[in-house]
């Protein structure tokens, strides 16, 4: 077993992350040792654990990563790590409420953050959680929040953009992976946007100021130089988030393609029963630690499989209304179950520098069991992805599975045929049974519709390796 260098860890100058198998520990300077255990000694590293707000971070002793350096950390793993770009609006939002939250509790406690990075929160479930306790350093009076711009371009700058503009941040931020640029946002919002007063404190004048200051750069040290009293530094805080609390997803106010499908669907209630024990039996038999939900919509089956035994659910899906139902069942029922934003055909790839930076979707580990509950219609007949190439992507994302093929006599096939030339020959079910026997073992089917909707549990043997 090898010490791997974490590929995103490079730009922090206190230290860089590395993995020993599922371990995960972080190297450190002796500066930034000494103000961890500053942050120890304070006793906010505990209660920020204790809450649930930081992850578990302690000094290792493990003999393997020693030679690196005397002054390690080890924190705990998280179960998916995922980035602000997957995020549904709902999720962003919480990270940024959680973020402001940290800082005016690290305030209050003597401390402040060093940057605003939303890469710095993540997930467990639809909870968010900090995993850069080294981001949190003394407060000092009259301290700047400098990481104010970067809050702006990766939390505010976002939502600002969809909340007013109804156009989902994710591919911008994708293709930016340092957020929405101030500048772009102030082009790209209307002039009754501008009547705002918030609008023109944190978006319009910082715009100005940042231009100032590129053509006179006496300007930028003479803004350092000022101090910020704390109690104006937590006023703006305070006013950041109660503005953040009241944006509104405006994909949640109204009916998108796929959010009533959990009541508007075409199976039968009985059906509907059968197939949720379907998938509830094989989670029962298999207990995977961690199921890929793959086209979860409003989350009812990763619900099931969580009831069933499954540790944790990672749901997928690209229709933000369903994805805001999905995160207010994960909310409401305090479930394990982490909703995010893919397109099943377009998912998040390797990029950032060197193209490692942020990992894609396949990089990021191999979960224990797949779902893939009526989508690979969507993918076969609405994308022409052909039945080989789905089922090596499918069997591939995970070594076992259920997986359903919906037949073109099915009402939902019938509607997408009713617009296009049915070109498609090759998708039957006697071809999907083939394709997939070639990859897996099909170890049980159930016809679980009237128009012949069938689920499938498949399991790879080394013979399909």
């Amino acid at each position: 077993m090898m010490i791997v260098r974490d590929h995103g860890s490079f730009r922090d100058p206190s230290g860089y992350v590395a993995h020993y198998g599922d371990r995960i520990f972080r190297i450190l300077r002796e500066d930034a040792f000494s103000s961890f255990e500053w942050l120890k000694s304070s006793g906010f590293l505990a209660e920020l654990v204790a809450n649930k707000w930081l992850v578990p971070t302690d000094v290792s002793s493990e003999p393997a990563v020693q030679g690196l350096s005397q002054r390690v950390l080890e924190h705990r793993p998280i179960d998916f790590i995922s980035y602000p770009y997957e995020w549904p609006f709902e999720l962003l939002k919480r990270a940024a409420l959680f973020h402001l939250d940290l800082h005016l509790l690290a305030l209050d406690s003597g401390f402040t953050l060093t940057d605003a990075s939303a890469y710095n929160v993540q997930f467990i479930g639809a909870k968010p959680i900090f995993i850069d306790p080294l981001s949190l350093v003394s407060y000092s009076e009259g301290q700047f929040w400098f990481g104010q711009r970067q809050f702006c371009e990766q939390f505010l700058n976002p939502l600002l953009f969809t909340s007013l503009l109804k156009i989902p941040f994710n591919a911008w931020y994708r293709g930016s992976l340092e957020g929405i640029p101030s500048g772009d946002l102030a082009r790209a919002l209307r002039p009754k946007h501008k009547l705002s007063w918030r609008i023109w404190s944190e978006v319009l004048i910082p715009v100005r100021l940042q231009r100032s200051a590129r053509y006179d750069p006496s300007k930028a040290v003479a803004a350092k130089q000022r101090k910020l009293p704390m109690s104006a530094f937590q006023f703006i805080l305070r006013n950041l988030r109660s503005w953040i609390a009241g944006m509104r997803d405006p994909f949640a106010r109204e009916q998108t393609a796929w959010s009533s499908y959990e009541i508007e669907n075409s199976y039968l209630p009985e059906e509907g029963r059968r197939k949720q024990a379907f998938v509830s039996d094989f989670v029962q038999r298999l207990r995977p630690q961690t199921v890929w939900d793959v086209g979860c919509n409003t989350g009812l089956y990763s619900e099931t499989a969580l009831r069933a035994g499954a540790q944790y659910v990672v749901g997928f899906d690209s229709d933000h209304g369903a994805l805001n139902l999905a995160i207010r069942r994960a909310v409401q029922g305090n479930l394990k179950f982490l909703p995010l934003l893919m397109d099943a055909c377009n998912p998040s790839p390797d990029q950032g520098w060197n193209q490692k930076e942020r990992s894609g979707l396949t990089s990021r580990g191999k979960p224990n069991a797949l779902l893939a509950l009526a989508i690979e219609h969507h993918i076969a007949i609405a994308h022409n992805v052909p039945l080989p190439m789905l089922m090596d992507w499918m069997t591939g994302l995970a070594d076992c599975g259920v997986v359903e093929f919906v037949p073109k006599e099915d009402p939902t096939i019938q509607r997408m045929l009713s617009i296009r030339p049915d070109i498609f020959d090759h998708y039957s079910q006697a071809e999907f049974e083939g394709e997939l026997t070639k990859r897996a073992a099909i170890e049980k089917k159930e016809v679980i519709s009237s128009s012949g909707r069938t689920l499938y549990i498949y399991a790879k043997s080394a013979s399909h390796a």
